[in-house]
């Protein structure tokens, strides 16, 4: 199993970035898909996640900035950020949980998002 990540960079505050991360390999039955983030000496982060219903849930820090989607039939989760502020910059990290009796996490490499002027 592979999740493949893209869409981060250079963006100067108030601006926008997309990120997407797409699943390949032996996975199914996956019950949901998310996005962490972690700061240079801070702990990771939920950012935001979706269940495969489609329910979301975001930090409070990012409420009606960012928005996750999802395209079940391409294993793909997106995170849309507008407005980002320096306090957003970090590594951002896909992570998708599936499975039927028990669960398993799978991660993402990482993403590098800078907010910055």
């Amino acid at each position: 199993v592979q999740l493949v990540e893209s869409g981060g960079g250079l963006v100067q505050p108030g601006g926008s970035l997309g990120l997407s991360c797409a699943a390949s390999g032996s996975i199914s039955n996956i019950r949901s898909m998310g996005w962490y983030r972690q700061a240079p000496g801070k702990q990771r982060e939920l950012v935001a996640d979706i269940t495969s219903g489609g329910s979301s849930n975001y930090v409070d820090s990012v409420k009606g900035r960012f928005t996750i989607s999802q395209d079940n039939a391409k294993k793909t989760v997106y995170l849309q950020m507008n407005s980002l502020k320096p306090e957003d910059t970090a590594v951002y990290y896909c992570k998708v949980v599936a499975g039927i009796y028990w669960t398993t996490s799978y991660w993402g490499q990482g993403t590098q998002v800078t907010v910055s002027s």
